[in-house]
C-alpha cells in the first residue's frame, strides 16, 4: 500500500460502538480492542486457513505443513469452533485449496484437512483465550473497556462488574489466561497477585513500555513496578488525584506524563518527584467550568511534536460539542479553543510516520472522518464545506493612569490614549504560515480592570473599532479614548481570511482626575 493511503478493514465495519467507551493497544503486530462486551483482534501478520471444522486442533507454536505444496506455518491462533488456523507462513511456498493438498503436523486430527480458503492479512475476530479451552488456556473477562501491553502482556480492565480488577494474559501468549499456573511468565490477575488489585476503580491503563504501568483511578493513582508474577509491587502515587477517564492523558517525548485528573490537569516527571498541577493558578476552575461527566462526555489528551505542546479534547459524545485547550510548551500557557461539532475529538493520535509528509497529530472526529491541524488552512473543514473560523485575542488590561519615577500607578488620574499602532505579521517570501489578510481592533475603556474586561466578555458597544488588513506597520490610529483603564481585543471571524499581530504600539498623556 502506497504511503498516505488506508484502507477498511472491512469486518469490522459496524462491528464496534463508538458511541461507548473503546481502547486499543498494539502488540505482536495486532490491535487489541476493548469495547465492553467487543473484545477483538485486528490481525496484521497471519495467514488464515479456513477448514471443515477440526476434533484436535494443532498446538499453538507448533508448525503446521501442506503436503505437496510444501507450504508451511507456526500456528498462533485456533478459534473455538475449530474451523480455522491462524498462522506466520514461514516458507517460500503459498497455502493452496487444491484437492489432494493437505494438511498435517502441530498434533491436529489424524483425519488431514484441505483449506477451503486462503486469506492473507489483514483479519478481524474476537479475542478469546485458544481453541475456547478454559481449562488448558484459562478465561478472560467476558467484559472489559480498557486494554493497554504492558511486559509482553495483554492487559484488560475495566469490567463493570469488577471495576477494581485487573488480567493479564501470559507473556507473549494474548491467547492464555489461566491464571496461578505457577511459573514466572504465567496469567496473573489482581486477585491472585502479590502486587494485589486496585482499592479503587480502575479508569485508565497507562504502560510505559516495561518500565511501570500506573492504573488511574476514580480517585487515587497506583503505579506498578516489575512484573506482577515475579516480585512486582503496587504502589500508590496519590490518594487525593484521580483521573477522569481512558485516553484523558498523554506522554511527552522526555517522558513526562499528563493527564486530566479531578481538581484540573496535572504533569507527572518521568523520575515520579512529584505531581504538578498545571492549571492551579491560570484556570483554577477549569473542572467545575467544563463540567464533563464521564457517563457523556469524553476527554483526550495528545503531545502535539510538530506545534510542541498539547492538545487537550472535551467532547460531548452524542452531539460533538467541544471545549479544548492547547498548551503551548514554549510560553507555558493555556490557549481556549472550540472546533465545529462534526470535528468533535473522540480520539487523538499522533502517527510518527517514516515518511515526515505523513506525521502529524491526527483527531478521530465525530463525523467519522480523519482530521489533522494545517498551518495554511484559514478555514475548518467540516465535510463537503469549509466553515470560517472566529479567533480573537485580549492584550492584558491596561492602566491609562499615570505613574511616578518608581512606577507605581496613580489611581487617582486618568490618562488619555493619544495614538495606537499595529504592526501586523507577514510578508517573508517563505514560511509555513499565511499572510496577515485582515484583523479587526476594538478598543473598551472603564473605571475598573474588572468592567473593561466584563465589557469584552459579554460584547458591550466599543469606545471604537476598526478593520486593518495586509501586512506590516500600520498608520497610527487616533482614538483619543479618556478614561482609568482601556481594553484591547483584536479578532476576526471571516471565512478564509487569516492574521497575526508582530507588535502593538500605544502612546498615553495625562488626562486629570478622575471625576
Amino acid at each position: 500500500m502506497s504511503a498516505g493511503t488506508m484502507t477498511l478493514l472491512a469486518a469490522s465495519s459496524g462491528d464496534l460502538n463508538t458511541s461507548d467507551q473503546l481502547s486499543m493497544a498494539s502488540a505482536f503486530q495486532k490491535v487489541f480492542i476493548a469495547n465492553g462486551t467487543k473484545l477483538k483482534i485486528a490481525d496484521f501478520i497471519n495467514t488464515k486457513l479456513t477448514i471443515t471444522a477440526l476434533t484436535t486442533a494443532p498446538t499453538r507454536g507448533s508448525t503446521v505443513t501442506q503436503l505437496t505444496s510444501g507450504a508451511t506455518m507456526i500456528v498462533d491462533y485456533v478459534p473455538s469452533t475449530k474451523d480455522a488456523i491462524y498462522g506466520y507462513v514461514t516458507s517460500s511456498a503459498a497455502f493452496t485449496t487444491t484437492a489432494g493438498h493437505t494438511l498435517s503436523g502441530g498434533g491436529m486430527d489424524p483425519t488431514t484437512r484441505v483449506p477451503s480458503a486462503v486469506t492473507n492479512n489483514p483479519h478481524w475476530y474476537n479475542h478469546t483465550v485458544y481453541i475456547g479451552d478454559a481449562a488448558t488456556y484459562g478465561t478472560m473477562p467476558t467484559n472489559a473497556y480498557l486494554v493497554c501491553v504492558y511486559r509482553g502482556r495483554v492487559t484488560l480492565a475495566g469490567n463493570p462488574i469488577y471495576p477494581n480488577q485487573w488480567y493479564m494474559s501470559r507473556v507473549a501468549n494474548p491467547f492464555d489466561y489461566l491464571y496461578g499456573a505457577g511459573d514466572p511468565m504465567s496469567a496473573v490477575a489482581g486477585n491472585n497477585a502479590d502486587a494485589g488489585q486496585c482499592p479503587d476503580i480502575v479508569r485508565a491503563l497507562i504502560s510505559f513500555h516495561d518500565d511501570y504501568l500506573i492504573f488511574g483511578c476514580a480517585s487515587t493513582l497506583w503505579i506498578l513496578r516489575g512484573d506482577p508474577v515475579s516480585g512486582g509491587s503496587l504502589d500508590n502515587l496519590s490518594d487525593t488525584t484521580g483521573m477522569f477517564g481512558a485516553n484523558s492523558w498523554c506522554f511527552d517525548d522526555a517522558r513526562s506524563l499528563y493527564f486530566w485528573g479531578t481538581g484540573g490537569i496535572y504533569k507527572i516527571n518521568s523520575d515520579f518527584s512529584g505531581i504538578q498541577n498545571l492549571t492551579e493558578l491560570t484556570l483554577p476552575e477549569i473542572v467545575n467550568d467544563e463540567g464533563a461527566d464521564p457517563s457523556t462526555h469524553r476527554i483526550t489528551m495528545g503531545y502535539d511534536k510538530k506545534r510542541h505542546g498539547l492538545i487537550v479534547s472535551i467532547t460531548v459524545v452524542a452531539t460533538g460539542v467541544n471545549s479544548n485547550y492547547f498548551y503551548s510548551f514554549k510560553t507555558q500557557g493555556f490557549f481556549p479553543e472550540t472546533y465545529p461539532e462534526e470535528c468533535g475529538p473522540y480520539s487523538i493520535f499522533y502517527y510518527d510516520a517514516n515518511d515526515p509528509d505523513y506525521a502529524d497529530l491526527l483527531i478521530g472526529s465525530r463525523d467519522g472522518y480523519i482530521r489533522k491541524f494545517l498551518n495554511t488552512a484559514k478555514d475548518d473543514d467540516i465535510g463537503a464545506t469549509d466553515e470560517a473560523i472566529s479567533s480573537y485575542v485580549t492584550y492584558p488590561i491596561t492602566s491609562l493612569g499615570p505613574r511616578d519615577r518608581k512606577g507605581n500607578l496613580n489611581l487617582d488620574f486618568e490618562g488619555k490614549l493619544t495614538e495606537l499602532v499595529l504592526e501586523l505579521a507577514g510578508g517573508a517570501a517563505s514560511g509555513g504560515f499565511q499572510d496577515t489578510d485582515q484583523v479587526t481592533y476594538s478598543l473598551y475603556k472603564g473605571d475598573d480592570a474588572e468592567t473593561v474586561l466584563e465589557d469584552i466578555i459579554d460584547g458591550a458597544t466599543v469606545f471604537t473599532s476598526g478593520t486593518l488588513s495586509a501586512t506590516g506597520r500600520k498608520n497610527k490610529i487616533r482614538p483619543r479614548m479618556r478614561g482609568a483603564f482601556m481594553g484591547l481585543k483584536l479578532s476576526d471571524s471571516t471565512a478564509s481570511k487569516t492574521w497575526a499581530v508582530n507588535k502593538v504600539m500605544f502612546d498615553i498623556q495625562k488626562a486629570g482626575r478622575i471625576r
